[in-house]
């Protein structure tokens, strides 16, 4: 029957296919530490031999509370195979939240960069007493928490060789948490089966498009969706690795692009946002950067538009969510595209959620759980399923969001067209419902950034006691730019918005909060502007 799929034939540590190539990370203090798959896989080992040496249980959690980088590849690679589950800590959530997640999941062991030891602190006072804590670090710095371990120190006394496991395709891999944009967070379960095989679709060419050639930089964190898959997906076919640890600096970040001659990068729309103003600023230089995937919501076309027209660089939308691994589709164009205009391209496909990827099923029901037309208009739930699409949440709870025939109903409301595309119209809560006609907050979002003195617009909903809701925008300005209230309707109408769909009110505001995936947080805006009760 051949090798069961899991996390051995990911990497496989004791013979790496190219073992010379690169791991670069640049830390959070600036520093820089390069290491190759050969070295990495003797520390991996190692790794794996000191898990074994804490005596913690198989199959259950090990966390990792870590920025991007080697170390934390390290973890991704010798948790799962030593039989563990690994389980990334989101590092920007809440101590209470993180104290509930660490309960939830019942972590045996949690390794941690020395930036999160005072976060650390902060839930321990929380939850009481601590699973042993590893210090992804030379060095264990002084701290508030007692009996840290030095994870140097404990692959220093590991040998460099590790029998291969046989564990099943169907064990547990991964565990990570959503990011709780609807009640409390919810544990996803991801398998080494599923995991092998969204890697492997990630290297696609309707994926990510990663080989042996290329130089990959997630930007995305490893801390939450496993970065997308590009580690995983980077480790099996031998691609150079680079990691940004740290908070976002979009100068060092644009000079890691270039000075690591980066093909491949990945992140959310508000960082490439930042990342244009810093290219705009430079003389063109990303000239080894093929592509970039931007997910987690839908960016603005003219960013799209930006990228592909003043700095030569395609960028493609991706969607996915933490229940598909993440990554399920991406908007790549087709190839009757090919003589297209770059507005041809942007509008038909760039500025799509996807081509569902292969295996990949996408649904677009009505309330009664039926297909809608796939007419570029009608809109529907988006319902989901595919290899490594999960099938239900840690402990059962939420559950019902699963069909009993292996359908995840993902909450997003899509419209489909006949060419195979669809997008994402509006998840099911943001959707605003205005004297009886649904008004998509999304697509106001997006046609007001295209506006050139807008940086970021998030649409809600506002009582309304004629209407029941209408839409109320908050909008932040670029640096030096007024923009009057009926420049916004005008703007709108004149890219065909009708006059009930306009927002009511357009409030200017320093920043839009974002969630702990930097995605707009409507919760803390409703907050502010829906009065309580």
């Amino acid at each position: 029957m051949g090798d069961q799929l899991n996390a051995w034939l990911l990497f496989d540590p004791g013979s790496p296919g190219c073992p010379d190539a690169e791991i670069v990370t640049r830390r959070s203090d600036g520093t820089l530490e390069r290491s190759t798959y050969a070295e990495v896989g003797l520390r991996t080992q190692r790794l794996m031999h000191g898990l074994d040496d804490l005596q913690l249980d198989r199959s259950r959690p090990v966390g990792t509370l870590a920025w991007n980088g080697a170390r934390h590849l390290e973890a991704y690679l010798a948790v799962p195979c030593t039989g563990r589950v690994l389980h990334t800590l989101n590092v920007r959530l809440s101590p209470e939240e993180l104290a509930f997640i660490l309960q939830d999941a019942d972590d045996q062991a949690i390794l941690v960069d020395t930036d999160f030891l005072p976060l650390l602190a902060q839930v321990r006072d929380i939850v009481g007493d601590l699973p042993p804590v590893i210090v992804l670090d030379d060095a264990v710095p002084d701290s508030d928490l007692p009996g840290l371990l030095s994870y140097e120190d404990l692959l220093s006394r590991q040998p460099d060789a590790y029998d291969r496991l046989d564990i099943a395709e169907t064990a547990p891999m991964g565990l990570c948490y959503t990011s709780g944009t609807t009640g409390r967070p919810k544990g996803v379960v991801s398998t080494h089966r599923s995991t092998f095989l969204h890697a492997l679709a990630v290297t696609s060419a309707a994926g990510m498009s990663i080989g042996p050639r290329d130089s990959v930089l997630p930007q995305v964190p490893m801390f939450h969706a496993g970065a997308w898959g590009m580690p995983y997906a980077a480790a099996m076919v031998g691609a150079k690795q680079v990691f940004f640890g740290g908070a976002l600096d979009a100068k060092a970040f644009v000079d890691l692009l270039v000075e690591e001659r980066v093909t491949v990068t990945a992140g959310v729309p508000t960082v490439w946002l930042t990342v244009a103003d810093e290219l705009s600023r430079r003389d063109p230089c990303l000239r080894d950067l093929r592509h970039i995937v931007c997910g987690g919501s839908q960016p603005p076309a003219a960013l799209i538009m930006r990228f592909r027209e003043e700095f030569g660089i395609e960028l493609v939308q991706a969607w996915g969510m933490t229940e598909t691994s993440p990554l399920a589709s991406v908007a790549w164009p087709q190839e009757r595209m090919r003589d297209w205009s770059s507005q041809e391209i942007v509008e038909a496909a760039s500025s799509q959620a996807g081509l569902p990827l292969p295996g990949v099923r996408i649904g677009i029901r009505d309330a009664e759980g039926h297909a809608v037309p796939r007419d570029g208009a009608t809109m529907g739930d988006l319902w989901v399923r595919g290899p490594w699409v999960v099938d239900g949440y840690l402990h059962g709870v939420g559950d019902d969001a699963f069909t009993d025939d292996g359908w995840f109903r993902t909450g997003d409301v899509a419209i489909g067209s006949a060419s195979g595309y669809f997008v994402i119209a509006d998840r099911t809560k943001d959707l605003i419902k205005s004297g009886g006609e649904w008004i998509s907050s999304v697509d106001l979002e997006a046609a007001i950034m295209k506006m050139d003195a807008v940086a970021e617009a998030a649409v809600i909903a506002v009582p309304d006691p004629r209407w029941l809701e209408r839409p109320l925008a908050c909008v932040v300005l670029r640096a030096g730019h007024r923009v009057p209230t009926e420049e916004f309707r005008r703007h709108l109408e004149g890219l065909g918005f009708a006059s009930w769909q306009l927002p009511d009110r357009f409030e200017l505001l320093d920043e839009i909060p974002k969630t702990s995936v930097g995605k707009f947080d409507k919760k803390v805006l409703r907050a502010q502007f829906v009065p309580a009760g």
